[in-house]
Parts: C-alpha cells; sequence; structure tokens
C-alpha cells in the first residue's frame, strides 16, 4: 500500500540565469502586475545554466519520499534520453516507477526558466507527454490502495482525466489534494466545483484564486488600508469561495507574503519563513506536498503543517533547481525549534 501516489507532469527543465532581465510593474485601481522584460533585438549574456529534472508531479513524488512516505507516481513520459533523466531522478529518492507511463508518440515535457536577479522566474514550457496522458494510462487499483493522492496541475487534454480520477478517489475513500492548475481553471469554476468538492485539500496560488473566484485583491487606497489586515478581506473572500464544507481545506499561497489557510471553522496566515532567495522554482510544489505529508503525519494540524510546508519551501528557494534543498522532518523540526519567533497567526 502507497502513503501517497502523485499524478500530473515530468519535466526536463533548463535553467538560464542573466541579471539583464529588468522588472516591470504595472499597476491599476484594481491590480498590478510584474513582467520580465528584455531589451527587443538584443543579444543577452548568460551568467549561469544548468539542467534539471522537475514538473509538478515528480516534485512532489520525490519530495514525499524525502519525507520519508511511501510514494509513487503516475506520469507520462517520452522514450528519449530526458525520459531516462526522469527515472533515474525519481529512483534517486526512491519513489516506485511501476506506474510510470512510456510514450513513443510524444517527447517528454521540456521547459527553459528564465531567473531573474530577484530570484524569481518566467517559465517557456513544451508539454509534451504531459498533455496526453489518458484516464486508460492511469492505473486506478494503484490509487485505490494508497492513503492520499495528490493530484498536481494537469495539461492540454490530460485535464480530461481530472473528474474521473477525483469521482474515484472519493467513492473509494482515498483522501485528495488537489493543487489545481491554470488548464483546470481556464474550464471555469461551474465545471470544476463537483471535483473540487471531493478534495480535502485544495491548493492554489494567489493568481489562480482570482482566475478562478473572479476575486481581485484590491491595492491599498487613500481611504482604505488593506495591508493594515491580518489577511486581506478579499483573500478571506476567495478561501471561503474555494472551501467546500467541513474538514475541507483551502489554500492561496502569496509568495514573499505566505499562504493562507481555511478549514471551514479558522482563518491561518503564516508569513514567508526567511531564506536567501537564489531561485523560487518547485517552491510551490514542495510547500504543497510538505503541507499534505505533514497533514497526514500530525493527524490533521493545520498550524504546524504550514510551518512545517513553508520551512521547507524556504529550504527548496536557496538551492538552485526544485529538489535540492528539500528537508526531511527531522530537520524541519530543528528549524522551527530554532526559530521560536515563527508563528502562524489564526482568525
Amino acid at each position: 500500500m502507497y502513503d501517497v501516489i502523485t499524478i500530473g507532469s515530468a519535466t526536463v527543465d533548463a535553467f538560464i540565469e542573466t541579471d539583464a532581465a529588468n522588472i516591470v510593474s504595472v499597476s491599476s485601481t484594481d491590480t498590478k502586475r510584474e513582467f520580465m522584460a528584455y531589451p527587443y533585438g538584443a543579444k543577452i549574456e548568460i551568467d549561469n545554466f544548468d539542467f534539471q529534472t522537475g514538473g509538478g508531479a515528480v516534485n512532489a513524488a520525490t519530495n514525499f519520499a524525502n519525507l520519508g512516505l511511501n510514494a509513487s507516481t503516475i506520469i507520462k513520459i517520452g522514450d528519449e534520453i530526458q525520459a531516462e533523466n526522469v527515472l533515474k531522478t525519481l529512483s534517486k529518492y526512491g519513489v516506485d516507477l511501476s506506474n510510470v507511463v512510456k510514450s513513443k508518440e510524444y517527447r517528454t515535457g521540456f521547459s527553459i526558466i528564465l531567473i531573474s536577479f530577484q530570484g524569481d522566474r518566467t517559465v517557456l514550457a513544451h508539454r509534451g507527454a504531459n498533455a496526453k496522458l489518458e484516464v486508460s494510462d492511469i492505473n486506478f487499483e494503484a490509487i485505490k490502495n494508497s492513503k492520499w493522492l495528490y493530484l498536481a496541475p494537469l495539461n492540454g487534454d490530460s485535464t480530461k482525466a481530472l473528474d474521473t480520477v477525483a469521482d474515484f478517489a472519493e467513492k473509494n475513500n482515498v483522501n485528495l489534494a488537489i493543487n489545481i492548475g491554470t488548464s483546470s481553471i481556464k474550464q471555469g469554476k461551474e465545471r470544476l466545483v463537483e471535483t473540487l468538492k471531493t478534495a480535502e485539500v485544495i491548493i492554489l496560488n494567489k493568481d489562480e484564486a482570482t482566475m478562478l473566484t473572479g476575486i481581485n485583491v484590491r491595492p491599498d487606497s487613500k481611504t482604505e488600508k488593506f495591508s493594515n489586515e491580518i489577511i486581506h478581506p478579499d483573500i478571506i473572500q476567495m478561501l471561503k469561495e474555494l472551501n467546500f464544507g467541513k474538514g475541507r481545506i483551502t489554500i492561496i499561497t502569496d509568495g514573499k507574503h505566505g499562504a493562507y489557510a481555511y478549514d471551514s471553522e479558522k482563518f491561518y496566515h503564516c508569513g514567508e519563513f526567511p531564506a536567501t532567495v537564489i531561485s523560487t522554482l518547485g517552491a510551490g510544489d514542495a510547500f504543497a506536498s510538505t503541507f499534505v505529508a505533514s497533514l497526514s503525519k500530525t493527524n490533521g494540524d493545520v498550524e504546524t503543517s504550514l510551518k512545517y510546508a513553508s520551512i521547507n519551501a524556504a529550504s527548496v528557494v536557496e538551492q538552485f533547481g526544485a529538489q535540492g534543498g528539500f528537508l526531511t522532518f527531522e530537520q524541519i523540526k530543528s528549524k522551527l525549534d530554532a526559530s521560536p519567533d515563527f508563528k502562524v497567526n489564526i482568525l
């Protein structure tokens, strides 16, 4: 029996680091967005580059395994050297490979990650086989014999499997965590509601929450100082709209502002754990999977799980790549014990 099975993407990531990127902020009365910009038509010098294995399902599965869980993953990869690199990474962490699907028709997913001087990134993604995972590829018997099913973001045609998999988990009493992705969100809230209702844990970032709910987080104005609130009222409204009953937990991550959670009774805000940011890639996957692993380990302690997730995510951003900074539960606890001032606000 597995502790957890992940479903989602697997990629080979090419990291491109250059200080030549400009960060451009664009604000309006109700929103603010930032863009990574390069001089048009210029030849840009690269400061550093690297190739690593990533993807939501791979990052989560390797983190689960590093935390001591018996983990497997359902991914679709190609039949080339990039696919072998994915398998080597999974094997390194002890992730079970028996549910991996190989395709001779599609190539393994590939991404180019452009990293700014601030450590944040923009990703250029070729979905490849990630967008072609079919219901017939999925080992439902393995899911049935797992305590948790972790659904990482699905892409392209693979989103068609979301409803079937979530419904199966619900009917077979498998705990479900959904890290919802943009491709699924674009189908609309009405399309996703029944699926989201089956999840014990829903995790998404603030931009995704805005897309799904249509609620924009308003900036401070002359008359309203939302920044004085522990949790912005618009985020509270998002959490309420995306929570579907007692015992269900909704989490919205917000980068350097930390993460917010709602368990249908209490609201939580966990700040960002201090870190020197090298690259933010993989931080969201580390946060989400650590939260789920900790929730299982602590028998549903949301406050502790948020702290553990934040600490592990902070360790990941201090490394170049999505997996290099993974901590064990013992290492996370040691960091938390050494930081008694790191608290979670509860409303």
